[in-house]
């Protein structure tokens, strides 16, 4: 709801009709009869009350002189764009007026139209049906009570603060009480099957989508909004009950009295304490999960005397108090971060130095394809504010090992008594704020373990060319002399001449020239000569071309190495997992991407390659568009690398002749003529697609003859992939 994104405000309204009523009201004027209508007007401020906090009301229903009473009307507050029908708290002098207006700003105990505000000119009316509704200015409903054709013969708003809609006989048709928003009035029951939702803040009444209230057949629950919602409070009665009645929660007499039906359906079970009560108090569910009781002091105007969940555990019994995977101390304000590991590496950091309790990131994200890189940051003596029974009487080691097996698990929460090796495992995931464990209240042990992705980049290089998956880990060191401009020739020929110089020093002498069937040698001195100083001309191009683009999905060189004359090399971005090869074919389930990764690497690779052909000063044609060539990051982004046969091609050509160069398999039809465009790295990128989608090489000698060649394979077979779009929803397909 747009509008509600704005502080709501309660502005000046005027009662149009009928025109009688203001005249006739009385200081308490608590009834209104059917037919009876109201109008927002935001021009005139007659009838109207403005308070020193910036807020305004306008009560059409009002009980009570002398003192804090309830009143019924509308409220807005700061600009007045946006309105609420709703039951406030104020302070009226003997003659009924509205008075402190600087110490006793309205306080807002039910809202009737919190997720929907209105504007100037809307209206409110009683039907002659007995119908209570709010219609915005065009005319749309905003809210109604829905108690047309019920005989309702008026509407009054009670002492205790109650708006009731009732009947010839004073029998209530319709209640307020049966409706709460984020408050209880001292004598209101919220009744099983009723909620408290917390707003969203304390001057946005729209229903909050973190805490709310509410009471069971077996508690009385106070529950963090998640699918499904997790309590992080309860005040728990253990009997066998036999539901005569509903069980109700009941603010009265100092205390919120959790009322259970059991044996003895009259006797409250338990009750939360409060310092003091008189009538004029009120309990909200705050929009941090606290449940603060209100009241007023003449000296002090309203004050918080009470905040019932924080008795045992203070502060840190809030999911957010700390923000996503925070630790509370006991000390207000105190929240760190997981600490570092044994080797002193720092998995975590604040999001926000200034502001510690907005919790904690992941320096490194956790990435499920690569858990062989999972591992703990353990915390000692920290409990969480909530614990399901994942996996019962259970050890440690195996509670672990449950969570770094399970990818959704980001922590391991163990819970025992005496005995570690018999205990209780929670395997969330995800982690909110953790606290320290004080075992002379809970009467458990606990010990956290927080999963984090070590840095494969951490890693000694040496020891892991060694082994299978240290492989994938390389620096991509090529010597890509030339295919940037037009001396193919003298970069064959330079190409060759290497080679043969390598050969030379293995052999030991200058007598490989007299070797049978060598080619003619030729000195740098003289290739240098017929190539009008080519090697610094084409190496100093290429540099300059290649490390003048920048796109996040094409590999970054970092830099070059030239000695003497003889090496000639460039140096680019290290990329932790390898090219994309290494991953799609994997018939290993564990080592496979899925779907979600695999479409966002097909994104990638399109992305860099719009860049090439679109974005740079020179069209680029990359010219070898496959899995080898598209390398991929610690966090599985894509790019692609391997310019060594890349072509270049001025913005007002749009074609260019050349020969043949690339990968078989991947060759686009247009090489046969020579002629080719940005095209051929298009039709080289489809054929990386169906790898990608259907898991097979473009070319498989496994395969039948009629199937070696995954682009001749043929569309009456059945082929099983997911759909990337918005209309399947990456569901799977069967064609």
């Amino acid at each position: 709801m747009a509008r509600s994104c704005q502080a709501l405000l309660f502005c000046t309204f005027i009662l149009v009709y009928p025109s009688y009523l203001i005249s006739a009201q009385t200081p308490d004027y608590p009834a209104a009869n059917l037919s009876t209508m109201w109008i927002i007007d935001n021009v005139s401020s007659a009838n109207s009350t403005n308070f020193s906090d910036g807020s305004r009301v306008r009560a059409i229903l009002l009980r009570g002189t002398l003192g804090p009473n309830f009143a019924c009307g509308f409220f807005c507050n700061g600009t007045c764009d946006s309105y609420l029908f709703a039951i406030f708290i104020v302070f009226t002098g003997s003659s009924g007026a509205i008075t402190f207006t600087t110490v006793s700003f309205p306080q807002v105990v039910w809202v009737a139209n919190r997720n929907n505000p209105v504007r100037t000119n809307a209206t409110l009316k009683l039907t002659s049906d007995g119908n209570l509704v709010l219609r915005d200015v065009d005319g749309s409903l905003a809210w109604s009570t829905g108690t047309a054709g019920r005989s309702v013969a008026g509407v009054h708003l009670t002492d205790t603060g109650n708006l009731v809609l009732s009947d010839v006989n004073k029998s209530v048709v319709w209640q307020s009480f049966d409706y709460p928003t984020d408050c209880l009035v001292h004598g209101q029951k919220l009744v099983s099957g009723q909620k408290l939702t917390a707003s969203v803040s304390n001057t946005n009444w729209t229903s909050g989508d973190l805490y709310y209230l509410s009471v069971t057949d077996e508690a009385l629950f106070a529950y963090l909004q998640l699918n499904p919602p997790v309590f992080y409070y309860k005040l728990f009665v253990g009997y066998d009950k036999r539901n005569v009645e509903p069980s109700y929660a009941l603010f009265e007499d100092g205390s919120l009295s959790l009322f259970i039906y059991a044996a003895e359906p009259s006797k409250p079970d338990r009750r939360i304490s409060i310092p003091w009560a008189i009538s004029r108090q009120y309990m909200r569910l705050g929009s941090d999960g606290h449940l603060r009781v209100y009241e007023w002091n003449t000296q002090r105007g309203w004050k918080e005397v009470a905040d019932l969940l924080s008795a045992d555990f203070g502060e840190c019994i809030y999911p957010m108090v700390c923000g996503r995977m925070g630790i509370c101390s006991r000390d207000p304000g105190q929240c760190t971060c997981p600490g570092s590991s044994s080797q002193g590496t720092s998995y975590f950091r604040q999001v926000d130095e200034r502001q510690p309790d907005l919790g904690c990131s992941e320096v490194t994200p956790l990435i499920c394809n690569a858990s062989q890189y999972h591992k703990f940051v353990e915390l000692a003596n920290v409990t969480y504010f909530t614990f399901n029974l994942d996996i019962g009487n259970t050890d440690m080691e195996s509670c672990k090992q449950a969570c770094l097996n399970n990818c959704s698990c980001i922590a391991a929460l163990f819970r025992y008594g005496w005995n570690s090796s018999r205990g209780s495992c929670h395997l969330p995931s995800e982690v909110f704020s953790l606290l320290a464990n004080e075992e002379d209240k809970t009467q458990y042990k606990s010990s956290a373990f927080i999963k984090v992705q070590s840095n494969p980049s951490a890693q000694p290089l040496a020891p892991a060319l060694k082994t299978r998956k240290k492989n994938f880990l390389r620096i991509l060191l090529g010597s890509t002399v030339g295919a940037i401009s037009l001396l193919f020739l003298a970069i064959g020929i330079a190409a060759f001449m290497f080679s043969k110089t390598r050969l030379a020093s293995k052999l030991g002498g200058d007598y490989i020239d007299q070797l049978p069937g060598m080619p003619t040698r030729f000195s740098h001195k003289d290739i240098k000569a017929a190539t009008k100083n080519f090697i610094k001309k084409s190496f100093v191009a290429e540099v300059e071309t290649i490390g003048s683009i920048h796109h996040v999905n094409l590999v970054r060189l970092i830099g070059f190495c030239i000695e003497k004359a003889h090496s000639w090399i460039l140096i680019y971005e290290f990329m932790s997992n390898s090219s994309l090869d290494k991953w799609i074919y994997h018939r290993n389930k564990e080592l496979a991407l899925n779907w979600r990764c695999r479409k966002k690497i097909i994104l990638d690779v399109a992305k860099g390659l719009a860049y090439l052909h679109e974005d740079c000063g020179h069209k680029i044609i990359q010219l070898d568009i496959k899995p080898q060539n598209i390398l991929l990051n610690e966090n599985y982004e894509a790019k692609l690398s391997d310019f060594g046969l890349s072509k270049l091609i001025d913005r007002d050509q749009s074609q260019v002749m050349t020969t043949m160069r690339g990968t078989p398999g991947y060759l686009a039809p247009e090489w046969l003529g020579s002629v080719i465009t940005e095209k051929v790295d298009v039709y080289s990128f489809g054929i990386v697609i169906l790898e990608i989608t259907s898991g097979r090489k473009s070319f498989d000698k496994l395969q039948p003859d009629e199937g070696k060649a995954l682009i001749s394979f043929s569309p009456m077979k059945t082929c099983t992939y997911s759909v990337f779009s918005k209309k399947s929803r990456g569901k799977r397909i069967t064609r």
